[in-house]
């Protein structure tokens, strides 16, 4: 249960092993916390100030075999990390956690970092504020679509076998006196209903871990302590940044960042105690003008307000309950795995650049459960970290550029497509060749194509709007108007493709719009 990354590692885990694996979601996959992240997989610099460098070397670890096996998604960024005088962390400490950084990742590294004077930090970054600048350092992580990558994921699992279904959602459990032996399952979208047999049954619902719980047994206490997360989307041009920056917030001296996107730019971010439903949860007025304010004040010139904002999105962070008592950035990013008294097996904890080794243990844990296991597989040796994501097999991005150019698409449209599917772009080549109507974008500021639209639902599993304009193409988030100039033609595209009628095509579209509506952006609620 549950179709975020941890979920969708388990199930791809799982099934590469030769089990029988069912993966569903309530709503659609990556629909939580795995498509409303910062979008790094990184190492978590900031955790080496908690010493906690097991987390930090198994993170590093793990970043180098996601940008093994899945290139075109997680890709390497620099960062470039400004210290300021009044900073609580001074150069001669920023410099000794990056050596260690670096040590850490075991030759694993992107690029060593490297260590900057004051003018050398203006000439990287000239809009950055150059009062009380002491100098800062240059170092290497990477950025990915947190969606996609879970997506990709699931379609793994499903190469190797898994039977996935989104908007599927698990109202009870079947049980004998002493053992969970299945599910009794419901589709989201037309009532139907079934029961699936199961000799293991995972809980990997992130936020909604404690409720699937309690189906297990209703008196079992708390296991999660969620922490919101936001992040807002402006203008790239308005902070005139070059590089992704990491620094110290100057309200609260918290780790944020502000990373680029294409010609935008999101900042990130909270990390604030929330115990709103996981259903409901959304970024707070304070939560925007807390990264508003923090930017402006390392790039004046900024001066950005909440009407500059054109997205933001929140996700809960399923954080371990047992590290209550510290503030919410202190909290453990380790992970869990719990057995109730039935035998459901729990994980929880965690963040998007372990979950695959997460999902090693966890399949471990399920070998042992049904006697198929030897040993516990080292993570590092499991055939998941060799075996290439759909898209990332070896290819040649100079070739697949070129073979899309020769098939006479425009070149900005063959990059796009490149940058979304990798070696996976061929079949949208396919698609465009045997659909010439579906070649124009579906919207004037981005490249997406209406051919994009008809392959989310044919090998991706989109069954709604907003799972094509949010987490398939992120029009939500790289547009102005958050893809609201999209929604009918996608639309229309999705219905003749999935038979709705006119009401539903209409409905789905005023769906996506009242969704859009009820996100806090432009200044529309401040």
């Amino acid at each position: 249960m549950g179709g975020g990354a941890t979920g969708a590692g388990i199930a791809r885990e799982a099934a590469l092993r030769g089990l029988t694996v069912a993966l569903v979601d309530r709503y659609d996959f990556g629909g939580g916390t795995s498509s409303r992240s910062s979008r790094l997989i990184h190492g978590g610099l900031r955790y080496l100030e908690q010493r906690d460098w097991k987390l930090v070397k198994e993170s590093l670890a793990e970043r180098r075999i996601l940008l093994t096996i899945a290139p075109h998604l997680v890709r390497p960024l620099e960062f470039l990390f400004p210290v300021f005088q009044t900073d609580r962390v001074g150069r001669w400490k920023l410099e000794l956690g990056l050596t260690v950084y670096d040590l850490l990742a075991l030759g694993g590294n992107v690029r060593r970092h490297r260590s900057l004077s004051k003018r050398a930090v203006l000439d990287q970054e000239p809009m950055l504020r150059a009062r009380g600048l002491a100098g800062g350092s240059v170092y290497w992580d990477a950025q990915c679509d947190d969606a996609r990558l879970t997506l990709v994921t699931i379609q793994s699992a499903v190469r190797a076998g898994a039977i996935v279904a989104n908007y599927t959602c698990v109202t009870a459990f079947d049980s004998e006196p002493d053992r969970l032996t299945g599910a009794i399952l419901e589709d989201q979208l037309t009532g139907a209903q079934a029961t699936a047999a199961a000799r293991v049954i995972v809980n990997a619902t992130g936020p909604w871990t404690d409720r699937i719980r309690r189906f297990e047994d209703p008196t079992v206490p708390p296991l999660i302590a969620p922490t919101r997360g936001s992040h807002v989307m402006v203008p790239r041009a308005r902070i005139g940044h070059h590089h992704a920056i990491t620094f110290l917030s100057p309200i609260d001296g918290r780790v944020m960042f502000v990373l680029p996107w294409g010609d935008r730019s999101y900042i990130g971010t909270t990390d604030s105690d929330d115990a709103t439903s996981p259903d409901a949860v959304t970024p707070t007025e304070d939560d925007v003008l807390y990264l508003l304010r923090s930017v402006n004040a390392l790039f004046p010139e900024a001066r950005l307000a909440p009407e500059d904002v054109s997205f933001c999105w929140s996700g809960l962070r399923p954080l371990l309950i047992g590290s209550a008592g510290r503030t919410p950035s202190e909290r453990s990013r380790d992970y869990a795995i719990t057995v109730g008294r039935k035998g459901l097996l729990t994980v929880t904890g965690g963040k998007l650049t372990t979950y695959r080794r997460v999902a090693v243990e966890v399949v471990d844990r399920i070998a042992e459960r049904l006697g198929t296991g030897g040993p516990p597989t080292d993570p590092l040796k499991s055939r998941s970290a060799t075996e290439a994501l759909p898209g990332g097999q070896s290819h040649d991005v100079q070739d697949l550029f070129s073979r899309g150019v020769r098939r006479g698409f425009p070149e900005p449209i063959v990059a796009h497509l490149i940058g979304q599917y990798g070696a996976e772009a061929t079949a949208v080549y396919d698609l465009l060749e045997e659909r010439p109507d579906l070649r124009d974008p579906i919207h004037s500021q981005h490249p997406a194509v209406g051919a994009q639209v008809v392959h989310a639902v044919r090998a991706e599993y989109a069954r709604r709007l907003d799972d094509v304009l949010f987490r398939r193409l992120s029009l939500a988030h790289e547009t102005g108007d958050a893809g609201v100039e999209a929604a009918p033609g996608a639309a229309a595209i999705m219905a003749r493709e999935l038979g709705w009628d006119e009401t539903r095509r209409n409905g789905e579209v005023e769906r996506y719009r009242a969704q859009v509506d009820a996100i806090p952006r432009g200044g529309r609620y401040f």
